[in-house]
């Protein structure tokens, strides 16, 4: 029957753009049968040339670990054919971590799901930072604790719910249950799935409460910190840059992936005024602002060409800023955008207005999100009013 074939694979299903990055998956060919096994790492087309990562500053690591993941495949299979044993049908579970490997075959049951997640928080925290990973251990140091998922097959609706409700019998509010909890153990069936692991994901089937507006109540600089923010001098070009396109995503309300595809040559006069306008990548829908004067000021810094640089890196960079300007706030590339939109507000724009700056579908979105912001707003304004009239 002749010796497995290894190959690696990228965007087998061609979802890769220039601006998204397509999955590396490890095809193993034998007696005619083809499998493909997830290795969690993603790169843009660019970056994957001939079979490695290319023009990247993690490359060699990215490799590495890729090389890691392809030794740990023959190793298992070598494994499996020595032992007679080998299955085609099982052998992406097997390397993926379902099925046991022989020489751990007498570890408990109950560890299965645990351990898998393990696996895949392993190259999931992959280059993020150290608050990022931790958040990782934390959810898998309490899914085990738990204990109400030990198998694949206790994935269901049912027991989502029961998480559900044992995380809100806690106290904790709606925001902080699904990007603490839900949202991991969303990615590790993602992934379980892609793997062949789990035919559907029981997230589609149900709704658990995610409270958005809690995001952009909690995600927003006070004018006082964005200013120190602004102002802070730096010792770097990379620490600098982060904070120059941190400011002008304030002043613009863009996105990061917005940000990335700004093109100063499409800035247009308006009654003699710099204005902006495009589509969202993230929805298409179009948005239009007035480039204020700080936000001309970091584009002729750079010659009207931002210094971009990778999310990651950015809000790496960002959170440095923060840091070292006494702001205690774990600062990320979005909050631009919502302090944009909470500034905005709060000097007095229209709805209408901030909901084209942001290039919300309508104007109950944007209400939605900032109607608690809107709210102190007004209290405050309202509180002005009070004190001048006595």
């Amino acid at each position: 029957m002749g010796t497995p074939v290894f190959k690696l694979i990228y965007d087998r299903r061609h979802r890769a753009t220039t601006t998204k990055e397509g999955a590396i998956e490890l095809r193993i060919t034998y007696d005619r049968i083809q499998r493909f096994a997830t290795t969690g790492v993603r790169v843009l087309p660019k970056q994957w040339k001939n079979g490695f990562i290319v023009n990247r500053p993690d490359a060699f690591e990215l490799q590495q670990a890729l090389d890691m993941y392809v030794t740990k495949a023959r190793r298992i299979i070598n494994e499996q054919m020595q032992a007679g044993t080998l299955d085609m049908q099982t052998i992406v579970a097997v390397i993926g971590g379902k099925e046991k490997e022989q020489s751990t075959a007498n570890v408990p049951k109950q560890k299965l799901l645990a351990d898998y997640f393990r696996e895949r928080a392993t190259i999931r925290k992959y280059g993020r930072t150290d608050d990022s990973q931790a958040r990782y251990d934390r959810f898998i140091a309490w899914f085990e604790r738990w204990g109400g998922m030990t198998t694949f097959a206790d994935i269901t609706e049912v027991n989502i719910l029961k998480m559900d409700e044992v995380l809100v019998k806690r106290g904790l509010k709606p925001y902080s249950i699904w990007n603490n909890y839900h949202r991991f153990l969303n990615s590790f069936i993602i992934d379980a799935m892609n793997e062949g692991l789990l035919r559907k994901n029981p997230y589609k089937g149900i709704h658990i409460n995610r409270d958005p507006t809690a995001e952009a109540l909690n995600k927003y600089l006070t004018v006082e910190e964005f200013e120190r923010m602004k102002d802070m001098p730096l010792p770097s070009d990379y620490l600098r840059h982060a904070r120059d396109l941190f400011v002008f995503q304030t002043y613009t309300g863009l996105s990061y992936i917005d940000l990335e595809a700004f093109d100063a040559t499409q800035i247009r006069e308006v009654r003699g005024r710099p204005v902006y306008a495009g589509r969202r990548g993230k929805t298409s829908q179009e948005f239009t602002f007035l480039l204020m004067q700080p936000a001309m000021e970091v584009l002729k810094r750079y010659d009207m060409k931002l210094p971009m640089m990778s999310n990651q890196k950015y809000n790496n960079y960002i959170k440095m800023v923060a840091v070292m300007a006494g702001v205690n706030k774990p600062v990320s590339s979005h909050w631009a955008r919502h302090t944009c939109a909470t500034m905005l507000l709060n000097n007095g724009v229209g709805m209408e207005v901030v909901s084209k700056v942001l290039g919300h579908s309508s104007t109950k979105i944007t209400r939605e999100v900032y109607a608690k912001l809107l709210d102190e707003t007004v209290a405050e304004a309202m509180a002005g009013v009070e004190a001048r009239l006595q």
